[in-house]
């Protein structure tokens, strides 16, 4: 990494050069597509994701409301208006049926996000979305390198997000983000809007376009630490299994299908109906956790409305995360197990 930072700063080219095209090509390549587009974060890439599809005022936008308002906030930031649909239970993602009678609504687009770093049942979602005639946008930002059939995150709907905050999977060493597609015309839209609407250097040709821009140096360490990424996520998958075989209480329950190449566990959550207290005995055992995330995207206090989804609700109340990332060592997960077991 080092060494990476030297040539960014040796070559003098900081925004938009060399760096960036070369992680840009490496990326796609990754990830199963033809092109990818480096961007200033995540956020702006589910923005810029809905200007590209021409979403805009008044449009209705299907996602679901337990995932940090991340896709809300582009969606307002878009004008357009954001419609909750149910997660399932079990998994804690976007449930799939309630989505398809949401559809009748004919939205212009669907956000669905791989919560926690697990694919949702998107080739369902994607399916039902085309035979409608409706975009879909995998919000990636917890999901780098899940995949299914060997197929991985971002690669099934029209275009993939990705974020590149330090915590992420895939994470560089301040903000980044990214979109994936592989419609060309998509891309070319995509890299236009990403620096002011430009086609050519001064010339504005769309609307609604911005400076959002992965710069030079992020995207150099980034390449240096994407091909650990696979290596790491197993890492991570192994450390929920080893939870997953290990906590056992009464009162904690642990979503369904965790933890398969479909999943490369971002997060690892729990779910227990006394949140607040599990959290002050793992503080009490030297054991950080935190909550992702402790309220609906509905019920936050600029946005609050009468939309009420039984399933969301509980989830909020309930969810914790455990520490759970690639430097735990067998001693730390032990101890992070038998907090949670030791819990009255």
């Amino acid at each position: 990494m080092r060494a990476a930072f030297d040539s960014v700063l040796s070559a003098g080219h900081f925004v938009l050069g060399k760096s960036v095209s070369d992680f840009e090509s490496q990326f796609a390549h990754w990830c199963g597509v033809e092109h990818a587009v480096g961007v200033g974060n995540g956020s702006d890439a589910l923005e810029l994701a809905l200007r590209a599809l021409d979403v805009g005022v008044g449009a209705r936008v299907l996602t679901v409301a337990n995932a940090g308002a991340y896709a809300t906030t582009a969606i307002r930031a878009c004008g357009a208006l954001p419609v909750y649909v149910e997660i399932d239970p079990d998994s804690l993602l976007m449930d799939a049926d309630a989505l398809a009678c949401a559809l009748k609504s004919a939205p212009a687009a669907v956000i669905v996000t791989h919560l926690y770093g697990r694919l949702a049942a998107i080739e369902r979602i994607v399916a039902d979305c085309a035979a409608r005639g409706i975009a879909v946008i995998e919000d990636c930002a917890q999901a780098h390198g899940a995949q299914r059939a060997g197929q991985r995150a971002g690669s099934f709907a029209q275009i993939g997000c990705f974020s590149f905050y330090p915590t992420k999977n895939l994470g560089a060493l301040g903000d980044g983000g990214a979109l994936i597609t592989r419609d060309a015309a998509l891309a070319k839209r995509l890299r236009a809007l990403r620096q002011y609407g430009w086609t050519h250097k001064y010339q504005v040709d769309l609307p609604h376009g911005r400076n959002s821009r992965l710069d030079e140096l992020q995207a150099a360490l980034l390449s240096v630490k994407l091909p650990g990424l696979d290596a790491d996520n197993q890492r991570r998958r192994s450390i929920a299994q080893r939870f997953d075989a290990g906590i056992g209480h009464c009162e904690i329950r642990l979503p369904s299908g965790r933890a398969g190449w479909d999943d490369v566990v971002h997060l690892y959550v729990l779910l227990c109906p006394r949140r607040a207290a599990l959290r002050a005995h793992l503080a009490e055992c030297g054991v950080h956790s935190a909550v992702h995330y402790p309220l609906a995207d509905y019920q936050q206090p600029a946005w609050r409305s009468a939309v009420h989804l039984p399933h969301t609700e509980q989830a909020t109340a309930q969810v914790l995360s455990l520490p759970c990332h690639p430097a735990l060592n067998d001693e730390e997960i032990a101890r992070v197990i038998n907090a949670v077991n030791s819990f009255v």
